[in-house]
């Protein structure tokens, strides 16, 4: 019988066309595969290293940095359109919202705002972009659109009761802000007259525990919240502090300087007997609960604590419960 031809399972023979297209896709696998090879490192007579090429270093992968790479950098005589992306080099210059915040123009967050809105002038230029950096001498103006917000933006002041809470609202406590209404406006001649917007953005610029009474600052303004209680603060606080027990003149010595809390010196106070049972502080830093806690580590507890002073503010006649606006001729 003759033999009949066997079927073959395999590769069907080669064309031209078959040929071309594994020779492509070979092709493109190995140009795949050539990419994700890290760059060598360049022959020692070469003058650019792969650095310089914008290769990553051996073993790392390369990291992109939006900012560093992308945001502007504003001199004087430039504006900000007219700078292009900087180099992968660090970014040179400060952002200019940090320059104005640390300038007392605004606070940070505002500072955003406003250069958003483009009220923001740097050396002449107005600048619009978030994340521009600028030279740390340069000039800094506010439109006088921004200037009017910020002078609209409202400061009271108010004398607290025992039993509210200064900052965040407690379980089973009440806020001090609740106290801010048309009822409990102490007026005074030329006075604002109350609007429910002068509670939009209202906070406390510095506590004032629950047990204690007096001066409390609360403002719209990201300016007073610095100056009060901004890491570089230098504004002092007067307390009067009634007490109990029995102090030396080496107490008195470690109240005005020598004391810490929280493993941590206080800075140097100022304190002195007004009678037999009441001393005067006077502090430059707020830490929590930091009066009757220094009294505590010299043997004397607190009786009662009335702040009376911030800064060039008194308390004056305000009284318990009430509160005012801070006056156009007053300042911290």
């Amino acid at each position: 019988m003759p033999e009949r031809p066997r079927k073959t399972l395999g590769r069907s023979p080669a064309t031209p066309l078959a040929d071309a297209a594994v020779a492509s896709g070979r092709s493109a696998v190995s140009d795949r595969l050539t990419r994700a090879r890290p760059v060598a490192a360049p022959a020692p007579g070469n003058a650019r290293s792969s650095l310089e090429l914008g290769a990553a270093p051996p073993g790392r992968p390369a990291a992109r940095s939006f900012h560093a790479a992308t945001a502007p950098t504003l001199r004087a005589g430039t504006s900000a359109e007219a700078v292009g992306p900087a180099s992968s080099a660090a970014p040179v210059g400060v952002r200019i919202s940090k320059l104005m915040a640390e300038r007392g123009l605004c606070s940070r967050r505002d500072a955003d705002e406003y250069i958003a809105r483009g009220w923001v002038f740097v050396d002449g230029q107005r600048v619009s972009e978030l994340g521009t950096r600028a030279d740390p001498a340069a000039v800094i103006v506010l439109d006088h659109q921004a200037q009017a917000n910020q002078q609209s933006r409202m400061t009271i002041l108010l004398h607290k009761p025992v039993g509210y809470v200064s900052g965040q609202p407690e379980p089973g406590f009440t806020p001090a802000v609740t106290l801010i209404q048309p009822n409990t406006q102490h007026r005074t001649p030329g006075a604002p007259v109350f609007h429910p917007s002068c509670l939009k953005g209202l906070a406390p610029a510095g506590r004032l525990d629950i047990d204690s009474t007096g001066l409390l600052v609360l403002t719209q303004d990201g300016r007073v919240a610095r100056q009060l209680v901004g890491e570089n603060s230098t504004i002092d606080k007067e307390y009067l502090v009634r007490v109990e027990g029995h102090l030396d003149a080496r107490g008195l010595a470690l109240l005005n300087h020598g004391l810490s809390l929280d493993d941590r010196k206080l800075k140097p106070a100022k304190v002195e007997w007004l009678n037999d049972d009441q001393l005067r502080f006077v502090l430059r830093e707020g830490r929590k609960r930091q009066i009757r806690r220094m009294c505590d580590l010299v043997g004397l507890r607190v009786t009662g604590l009335k702040r009376v002073r911030i800064g060039a503010v008194r308390l004056g006649d305000l009284p318990l419960g009430q509160w005012r606006f801070l006056r156009p001729d007053e300042a911290f």
